[in-house]
């Protein structure tokens, strides 16, 4: 859950929002040396009257600052296509979900089940409990078995949404006549916050999502009771 007057990520709950976390801190990390060299070369030649004649016209320096931009790209390209290369990794997932996009609610369907599904509506200001988030809770929580691989198939029913949740590492357009995947795991218990991520009209801001990891045998519990009451 993000905080007020927040400047880095969400805490990862995800073996891959961790990785992304990691990658922000190396890439920040090589964008705040190139900062300071840049700033020293400035203040140097503003600040000083002395000149060097093998500098205004130096092909070593040439050379070297050209290779040496190429290397950085290097180190940052290099596990940026690892992460993405892990995103798109969907191998034997113990549950699948069907998240489908509406004027502007989300509804949900376990595909592994035969008549598990359900819409999620966020809940108004006025029926809030104590405790409860404005514009972020919903009165069907997507529960899933947490350190367990589940997919998530995203599509939607009339315009562009957006299936996002920033501590799970997920975000995934929701496209009309496209069924897109994504796929998460859940390292730890807890509820996990999200919006639709495009602008997808007037109440756009109205479409929580609100995941809520739990473990194996309490997600058996739920999805019975769950199929009782269908």
């Amino acid at each position: 859950m993000a905080h007020p007057t927040q400047l880095g990520f969400q805490d990862a709950a995800s073996p891959v929002m961790e990785e992304l976390l990691h990658f922000h801190d190396h890439a920040l990390m090589i964008v705040f040396l190139i900062s300071t060299l840049v700033l020293y070369i400035i203040v140097a030649m503003v600040s000083t009257k002395l000149t060097n004649k093998y500098i205004l016209d130096s092909q070593e320096i040439e050379i070297v600052w050209t290779i040496l931009p190429a290397v950085i790209l290097v180190l940052i390209a290099l596990p940026s296509l690892r992460i993405l290369y892990l995103m798109d990794e969907i191998n034997d997932p113990h549950l699948t979900i069907k998240a489908m996009g509406h004027q502007w609610y989300w509804s949900y369907e376990y595909t592994d089940y035969e008549d598990l599904g359900f819409d999620s509506y966020m809940i108004p200001t006025q029926d809030l409990n104590p405790g409860q988030f404005r514009l972020l809770e919903t009165d069907h929580r997507m529960v899933v078995p947490m350190e367990s691989p589940v997919r998530v198939l995203v599509s939607a029913e009339d315009v562009l949404h957006s299936w996002a949740v920033p501590s799970l590492g997920v975000k995934m357009d929701a496209v009309p006549g496209r069924l897109n995947q994504t796929a998460f795991i859940a390292s730890r218990p807890g509820l996990f916050y999200g919006q639709c991520s495009e602008i997808c009209g007037a109440n756009h801001s109205f479409m929580p999502i609100v995941v809520e990891a739990v473990p194996l045998k309490h997600f058996e519990d739920w999805s019975s009771l769950m199929l009782e009451d269908a």
